[in-house]
């Protein structure tokens, strides 16, 4: 009875200092704690400008388990892991980081709690190593958007874990050029079991997140999930025009009342006009971030275009799989295919 398939992919994007480590962790497991299981190591290379390249060169040399796919350019922290989660044809999918924060020695756990029937299986970071101000902001944000859309967002929740080859087939199946993944977790697995982790430190290098990346996902995950924030605006457009109205008829009462005595001044007006001017920008800022989600998903680009495969053997996935490929992906005898493809595989 031939072994079930568990691929592991891992994302990279210059980390150099941890892909061999993080390749024979996940090796060392594998062969220690679950030999009854075959396996594959999958690294989607986000266009490193480090070493990272050619350290997974010898990698893929050297043990032909371990594939990798290098993108032409850098196409983001969205794009590129959801992209190489599409290209896993394991009987499940395991999807760590390479900075050994999402840590190696989880998988046999996960393992366990998938042939216990779990279809997903995800960790949640029980405990961080974040500053205050960054986990309270982390905090209310999830708080926000589990009030403000209608499926239930997962706090601490990074995208690490275990999917079953049915979910991989829900996700291979939607288009979108801006993945959200975790929305997708949450909105598509009705049925999961979480595992809380400690999050360790960083093994090496420096996370590669910043605050305009990070603000890039929150703004993805609102405008992808919620309807709320530009109803809202229709709802204050009312409340403050309806309150403007009111304001304006009492002074109007009180000067026909008053009008040798009572002045209302300039500043009421000046007061007006800049929380009305406030609230307007406030909000066509939203609307523009709304109508960049629409202008993404028009243009329908692909999620990635690669540059180069290591250790597929293409002309047998393709047969396999031939509903996800438009075309088939040349490859030279050693097993590792050159040239221009996208996401969906042509060339």
């Amino acid at each position: 009875m031939a072994k079930k398939l568990i691929s592991v992919v891992v994302p990279t994007y210059n980390e150099e200092e941890n892909v061999r480590p993080l390749a024979q962790a996940i090796i060392d497991i594998m062969d220690r704690e679950l030999p009854e299981y075959d396996y594959e190591i999958m690294y989607i290379d986000n266009h490193s400008t480090d070493r990272t390249r050619a350290i997974l060169r010898e990698m893929c040399s050297e043990n032909k388990k371990i594939k990798a796919i290098f993108n032409a350019r850098n196409f983001g922290q969205m794009r590129s892991p959801v992209h190489g989660f599409k290209q896993a044809y394991g009987d499940c999918v395991v999807r760590l980081n390479a900075d050994f924060q999402d840590p190696p020695a989880l998988i046999p756990t996960l393992v366990h709690e998938w042939e216990q029937g779990n279809k997903i299986v995800i960790a949640v970071k029980d405990k961080t190593d974040e500053g205050f101000l960054m986990a309270f902001i982390r905090r209310q944000y999830y708080k926000i958007l589990r009030k403000i859309t209608d499926i239930g967002h997962i706090e601490n929740f990074t995208g690490f874990g275990l999917y079953d080859r049915m979910f991989v087939d829900i996700v291979r199946s939607i288009h979108d050029p801006t993945p959200y993944f975790r929305g997708m977790v949450a909105e598509f697995a009705y049925d999961y079991k979480i595992v809380p982790y400690e999050r360790p430190q960083r093994r090496a290098g420096k996370s590669k997140n910043n605050f305009y990346k990070l603000y890039d996902f929150a703004m993805i995950g609102i405008t992808a999930y919620s309807k709320v924030v530009m109803r809202l605006a229709t709802f204050m457009g009312f409340l403050i025009g309806g309150l403007s109205f009111l304001v304006s008829i009492i002074y109007f009462i009180l000067k026909l009342v008053h009008w040798d005595w009572f002045r209302s001044g300039i500043a009421p007006l000046v007061i007006g006009v800049f929380f009305l001017g406030g609230i307007e920008l406030f909000f066509i800022g939203l609307l523009g971030e709304y109508i960049l989600a629409i202008n993404s998903r028009v243009l329908d680009r692909p999620l990635v275009v690669e540059e180069e495969r290591l250790n597929f053997d293409e002309p047998k996935e393709a047969q396999l799989h031939d509903s996800d490929k438009s075309t088939d992906v040349p490859v030279t005898d050693s097993g590792s295919g050159k040239g221009l493809m996208t996401s969906d595989g042509e060339e």
